[in-house]
């Protein structure tokens, strides 16, 4: 996909996208014009909460689970060796904030790109930061940006 904008997605929006319609909608839509990234830790993160979630909001664990392993092969999963060397800096920029999310920063410092997320814990962390009710501007742009 060279010359696609890239965008990293925090755990939360994986989840937002198993749970709800919105946000699946927006990334089956946008797949082709938009690289989504994931850290493997996110996913990861999002398959460990997600039975738990599903049941809190009546639905069926194995149904989220197969829509989660789906979502999986729409966004690219990135390992730490394409990120690990922004960790020092993605964790000074979260310091005195959830040090857990470090992967996520580091993945846009890697990749020069924004991040989806519904956490706060990012915002003023120095990369451009689009929540799900606005993220559908930078999706457009980006998708007739070629």
């Amino acid at each position: 996909m060279p010359g696609n904008k890239a965008l990293v997605l925090d755990a939360n929006i994986l989840i937002r996208a198993v749970l709800g319609r919105r946000t699946r909608y927006l990334i089956e839509t946008y797949a082709e014009k938009v690289l989504f990234l994931l850290p493997r830790t996110a996913y990861e993160e999002a398959e460990e909460h997600l039975e738990l979630l599903t049941m809190k909001h009546q639905g069926d664990p194995r149904i989220s689970l197969a829509f989660l392993q789906r979502a999986g092969e729409v966004v690219e999963l990135i390992g730490s060796e394409v990120y690990g060397q922004f960790e020092a800096e993605a964790q000074k920029r979260l310091a005195a904030r959830d040090l857990d999310d470090w992967p996520i920063l580091a993945s846009a410092l890697a990749f020069g790109c924004p991040i989806w997320t519904e956490d706060t814990d990012f915002f003023g962390c120095g990369v451009p930061i689009w929540t799900s009710d606005r993220v559908e501007i930078f999706l457009q742009q980006s998708s007739t940006a070629f």
